[in-house]
């Protein structure tokens, strides 16, 4: 089966077309390192919960959406590889966190093992 890495950030309302272009530059050197898809989504039917949610774990402000994406690789080891290759790609270089559209202290994101996959 393969791997899995999951993300979950806020994006300014105002900022979706800046971190598209991140994402769809993003996405493309991913995909050259071997990574077998690259989605970014953004929040369409997401409420807040009563005890937790998306909203709620990103600390979503009112002029902000979620932004739900993963990463699909071969195996872990190949994420692995990918992952080491793309943060030493000079394309990438430049994340300052000051100058991202999105706040990168209230993303998160883990690497996941499929149980069903269709």
């Amino acid at each position: 089966m393969a791997y899995v890495d999951g993300f979950v950030l806020p994006v300014p309302k105002d900022r979706i077309d800046d971190y598209r272009a991140l994402a769809e530059a993003a996405g493309r050197i991913w995909l050259e390192y071997g990574a077998l898809e690259y989605v970014e989504c953004v929040a369409d039917d997401v409420k807040s919960g009563e005890v937790t949610s998306f909203p709620q774990a990103v600390q979503l402000k009112p002029d902000e959406v979620v932004v739900f994406a993963w990463i699909r690789y071969a195996s872990r080891e190949e994420r692995d590889r990918i992952n080491a290759a793309v943060m030493e790609d000079p394309r990438l270089a430049n994340m300052d966190p000051a100058t991202l559209p999105f706040d990168a202290r209230r993303m998160f994101w883990g690497g996941f093992k499929p149980i069903v996959q269709y």
